[in-house]
């Protein structure tokens, strides 16, 4: 899956040491499929090459506004009516003040001026010293870059190479990535703030032991970045799984069923649409041993008393938000047969206008999945894909949902 196939970017480089990171970026972008022309100003010269960036993009790189290789003399028309896209990663602190300036004496931020304003869209990734992004200049410039409609994307917190650490770094090549591949995702849910529960919980009974299952926590991390990406602000409360945070989404780390249950309760007072992916155990143990319980050479096996676990999705829908639209609710289940009659019984009894099942064994810790969607019409299936192509059409279908209820 190509998420970048059919789009041009224009990636520039300004003056900063974040220009390795650019030559990590540009190949990304090349492997989702897009196509990159690259643009460096004088002062990025000092920190890449053009030949490195040349190799990278398969391009001839562009620097001056004077190159004689445009047939009419003007790169900065001719380049910039071919984007669908200018990035410019690293964008340093002296090129935001140009472009709030409208300043153009060089190709790059000539191209941004020229730019067609409704068909060339302008993201920024700052890259500066610590001292340099807090400074109130540099915030007035990006308060003004944002209102003449600039993308400014987030700056990373760390070590930098002057030897200080904070905030100021250039996002790295993945996240970079993410965010571009998350700015051409259509806003489906603009306005909207999702929660999203994923993973297996964790129910112990002793110190050491305890009992859960094999949800991987794929399709609930995938569900939270499609929705992120549609433009929602998302809330992420995530069993023990070991897997990175989509960009952008709020995540909220839990242990056991109960943990679950009282964080979603509170989340869920601020969402507009939950979606429960976990897979969350049932039952638990009555009582945990405080200490890990040992064999002692009998035989015996120790006897195991369970309760039920609460129903975090049924709580929630019906819930007096759940029950007056408020809150829209999407429950999932995980079955082993009968996937049909087992999901529509569930949508049923949870009381939620969409049920979403497939069948566990098949996609527990797999990168793709198969989804069976159900709701009071009937059931509509989605065809085996990668998780995060399945996630996205389900976040489609979802707000088509939500805009025909209002």
């Amino acid at each position: 899956m190509n998420d970048l196939a059919g789009k041009h970017i224009v990636l520039g480089l300004t003056g900063g040491i974040a220009c390795y990171k650019a030559a990590e970026l540009c190949r990304a972008l090349l492997k989702e499929g897009a196509t990159v022309q690259v643009v460096m100003t004088e002062a990025a010269e000092q920190f890449i090459t053009p030949v490195t960036m040349q190799a990278l993009s398969q391009r001839p790189v562009f620097d001056s506004q004077w190159d004689a290789r445009a047939s009419n003399n003007m790169p900065h028309i001719n380049l910039s009516r071919e984007a669908d896209a200018i990035l410019i990663a690293p964008c340093s602190a002296d090129f935001m003040a140009k472009l709030v300036q409208g300043r153009a004496d060089d190709l790059l931020s000539l191209m941004c001026l020229a730019r067609p304003l409704d068909n060339v869209p302008l993201l920024l990734a700052p890259a500066m010293n610590r001292e340099m992004w807090t400074h109130p200049a540099t915030r007035r410039n990006v308060t003004q870059l944002k209102a003449d409609g600039a993308t400014i994307f987030d700056v990373g917190c760390g070590d930098q190479a002057c030897g200080e650490t904070g905030d100021g770094r250039m996002l790295e090549p993945q996240e970079l990535l993410d965010e571009v591949i998350a700015f051409f995702q259509p806003k489906t849910l603009a306005g909207q703030h999702v929660l999203v529960t994923a993973g297996p919980t964790y129910e112990a009974i002793d110190p050491v032991r305890g009992i859960t299952n094999l949800s991987s926590g794929k399709m609930g991390f995938a569900i939270a970045r499609a929705a992120r990406e549609a433009g929602a602000e998302v809330t992420l409360v995530a069993g023990p799984v070991h897997l990175a945070t989509p960009r952008g989404v709020t995540r909220i780390d839990i242990q056991s069923a109960q943990n679950m249950h009282q964080a979603a309760v509170e989340y869920a007072q601020n969402a507009t649409i939950f979606i429960a992916t976990a897979a969350v155990a049932d039952w638990r143990p009555a009582n945990s041993a405080e200490q890990k319980i040992k064999k002692d050479g009998s035989g015996d096996v120790p006897k195991l008393t369970f309760v039920e676990n609460p129903d975090i999705l049924a709580t929630l829908a019906q819930s007096p938000r759940g029950r007056s639209g408020a809150l829209y609710c999407v429950g999932f289940a995980a079955e082993s047969q009968d996937l049909l009659a087992n999901a529509q019984a569930k949508r049923l009894r949870k009381g939620v206008p969409l049920l979403v099942g497939n069948i566990g064994p098949a996609t527990f810790g797999q990168d793709d999945n198969a989804l069976l969607l159900v709701d009071e019409l009937g059931s509509k299936e989605m065809v085996r894909d990668s998780k995060l192509a399945l996630a996205r059409k389900l976040i489609a279908d979802i707000a088509t949902r939500i805009r025909a209820r209002s």
